[in-house]
C-alpha cells in the first residue's frame, strides 16, 4: 500500500458556519467516493481557507462527518491580490494502492477554476 495525496477545493457562496459545514463535507465526501476510499484510508488532511472565512473551522465539517481519529489541521491561505474568494482547499494523505495517475483530484463548481490541469 502506497502513501498517496488528493487535493481538492471549493468555493463557498457566504461565510456562514453552516454552509461551510455543507460545502466541506460535500468536497470530502467526493475526494472518499471518486477515490474509493474509506475513513480507514485517511492518514491526515490539511485545510486551507482564504483570509476572508472567518465562520468555522474546516475541519470541524470532517469531524461532524464522522472522521474523528484521523488528524486534521486548518491554515490561511496567502492573501493575495485578486485570488479566488472565499476559497477551502484540502489536502489528503492517504494509504491507496492506485497508482499516482489514477488519483482522483476533486474541485468543486467555480473552485474547478483553480486547476484544470487536473480537476476532474
Amino acid at each position: 500500500m502506497a502513501v498517496r495525496a488528493v487535493r481538492g477545493a471549493v468555493q463557498l457562496e457566504r461565510d456562514d458556519a453552516r454552509h461551510m459545514d455543507e460545502r466541506v463535507g460535500a468536497l470530502l465526501t467526493e475526494v472518499l467516493e471518486r477515490n474509493d476510499l474509506t475513513q480507514d484510508d485517511l492518514i491526515s488532511v490539511w485545510f486551507t481557507a482564504t483570509p476572508d472565512l472567518h465562520s468555522d473551522f474546516p475541519a470541524a465539517a470532517a469531524r461532524k462527518l464522522g472522521i474523528t481519529d484521523v488528524p486534521l489541521i486548518c491554515a490561511q491561505e496567502l492573501d493575495i491580490e485578486g485570488a479566488m474568494p472565499r476559497v477551502v482547499r484540502l489536502l489528503a494523505h492517504i494509504e491507496s494502492d492506485r497508482p499516482r495517475s489514477e488519483v482522483a483530484h476533486v474541485y468543486l463548481g467555480a473552485a474547478a477554476a483553480l486547476r484544470k490541469d487536473i480537476a476532474q
